[in-house]
């Protein structure tokens, strides 16, 4: 049986193309990914081909990524990363390990979690966070100081918890079937249009016409101030004509469609609300919806609704071939749950935020 000193923790090396001569160990790393996520959720709708995923591992100002593929035998079994956000003088670290399920049990996870700290302290960060996804089982259950959501007690909880970390946030993963009727939508946008008579909704594909780039990157840095946080820490992000460039080239420079539609306020010209949707090349797999938020000095106007279902409803002619739309919220955001509910959007997991505070 194999030891802990045969295992490698290897710097992913970020190629320029996936057909690179150096690209060998990125292309593992995506295979491992994806068998990692579809072992955990049953399902596919995870995965990300390495062309398209390529683009958000290339360096960029405002966070720095490191990461490396766990090796066993000279077969790349996990991967782990420290993603060490640049704003200020950010203490926060973000991090990740995943290994196949028949590399449990050895302590190869708490070997790369000592790296992982170990970074992060030569990194001067000690806020460390992380996620993780707790599929449905039997047993003791965890709730967070919110009170909203529960997990399961299972092997990543008690890793975390073995590790000296907190669960703070419990967040949900919702399914919206986009085969099914789509009466529900068409009601709930006309009564959202008739709610927000003094907005209008605009709609755009990366890269962000030059007429909404300043709304964007606005409504883009106000996610980490007005969306519901519970315990955890974030940096104030600055978004600028140049961030938004960099963040819509990982959409231009892989493929992957990302349509944002908005509401905008008439009078003033002012975007806010907006939602995100994004599908692959292939645009048969599941599609995604990212970030959405209404401007606190908007709401009450259904704008979330507006916008979500202006949303869907013009997915169909993008991506008609899409099964299913996927996204995530926070236990306690109940009323942007309220509006997935009513839409039709279905719980079908649960993930746990956890937090570390080095001493």
């Amino acid at each position: 049986m194999n030891t802990l000193t045969d295992i490698e923790f290897r710097p992913l090396i970020v190629p320029e193309s996936i057909d690179a001569p150096d690209a060998a160990d990125f292309l593992e790393m995506v295979r491992v990914r994806n068998l990692v996520y579809s072992e955990i959720s049953g399902h596919g709708d995870h995965s990300i081909p390495a062309d398209e995923l390529l683009p958000h591992f290339k360096p960029n100002e405002y966070e720095r990524r490191l990461m490396w593929v766990i090796v066993d035998d000279g077969a790349v079994i996990g991967r782990a990363a420290c993603d060490l956000p640049l704003e200020n003088d950010s203490k926060v670290a973000f991090w990740l390990i995943e290994l196949v399920r028949a590399s449990w049990g050895r302590g190869i996870g708490s070997a790369a979690y000592e790296l992982i700290e170990r970074v992060a302290r030569e990194n001067g960060r000690n806020v460390l966070q992380a996620w993780a996804e707790h599929p449905a089982a039997d047993g003791p259950r965890l709730a967070p100081p919110t009170g909203f959501g529960e997990i399961p007690e299972d092997h990543a909880a008690r890793f975390f918890q073995r590790h000296g970390y907190t669960l703070e946030q419990v967040e949900r993963n919702s399914a919206f079937d986009l085969t099914a009727p789509f009466d529900t939508v068409e009601r709930l946008l006309a009564e959202a249009q008739a709610a927000a008579s003094g907005y209008r909704v605009v709609q755009w594909f990366a890269p962000t016409p030059p007429e909404f780039v300043d709304g964007y990157a606005w409504m883009k840095s106000r996610m980490v101030t007005d969306a519901p946080s519970a315990g955890l820490e974030f940096d104030e992000e600055k978004w600028d004509a140049a961030r938004i460039a960099e963040h819509d080239s990982k959409y231009t420079d892989s493929g992957r469609t990302i349509q944002v539609t908005a509401a905008q306020h008439i009078d003033t010209g002012e975007l806010c609300a907006f939602n995100e949707l994004v599908v692959g090349k292939d645009r048969t797999e599941a599609s995604h919806q990212e970030d959405t938020l209404v401007l606190k000095e908007h709401r009450g106007h259904k704008l979330g609704t507006l916008v979500k279902c202006a949303g869907l409803l013009s997915w169909r002619d993008i991506a008609p071939d899409s099964p299913r739309v996927i996204t995530y919220n926070a236990e306690e955001n109940r009323p942007m749950l309220d509006i997935n509910e009513a839409i039709g959007f279905a719980p079908i997991a649960y993930e746990g935020a956890w937090k570390k505070v080095l001493s």
